[in-house]
């Protein structure tokens, strides 16, 4: 992947020098033109066990689509929680299994689950295997391990293999 990047921006600032045209909207063009360029020559960056790498950079933005609409509906679920006026809310902490492996991504999965209000990764096993969770309201647990697992690890999966 970083390589094709780097063949990508190689491209555009040589599209930058044909052309004699130093701007942005040059360097954009040089830009889009390269990315047009690998991935018709695509099939041999297989032996690089990557394929083309903008998917990948898509599948990212696809993660940080669902990250921003789930921080957004969370913020809305607590602001309700918080200006009810009688407080019924029901708290705990459960245990959620992972299936990820490697600790970056693990690492990536508690952050998201952190930063959307609401839920607070309390604690990883030393197997990096299960994720202690506090959640502020869960009155179903299973439906929130659901969530997790289809808004955020699956996605993670998807856009980091």
């Amino acid at each position: 992947m970083a390589y094709q990047l780097l063949i990508n921006f190689f491209l555009a600032f040589i599209w930058m020098f044909f052309t004699g045209t130093f701007t942005t909207s040059g360097f954009l063009v040089g830009y889009l033109l390269g990315l047009l360029v690998i991935f018709m020559m695509r099939r041999f960056f297989k032996s690089e066990g990557t394929g083309f790498y903008f998917t990948r950079v898509i599948k990212l933005f696809k993660l940080f689509l669902i990250f921003a609409r789930e921080l957004v509906m969370a913020n809305f679920e607590v602001l309700r929680l918080v200006l009810s006026p009688k407080l019924k809310i029901q708290p705990g902490i459960f245990r959620y299994e992972t299936s990820l492996r490697t600790g970056w991504k693990i690492s990536l999965l508690s952050m998201l689950i952190s930063l959307t209000p609401g839920t607070l990764v309390v604690q990883v096993s030393k197997d990096n295997k299960i994720l202690y969770i506090h959640a502020l309201n869960m009155p179903d647990k299973e439906a929130l391990k659901r969530d997790i697992y289809n808004n955020f690890e699956s996605t993670i999966k998807e856009a980091t293999e």
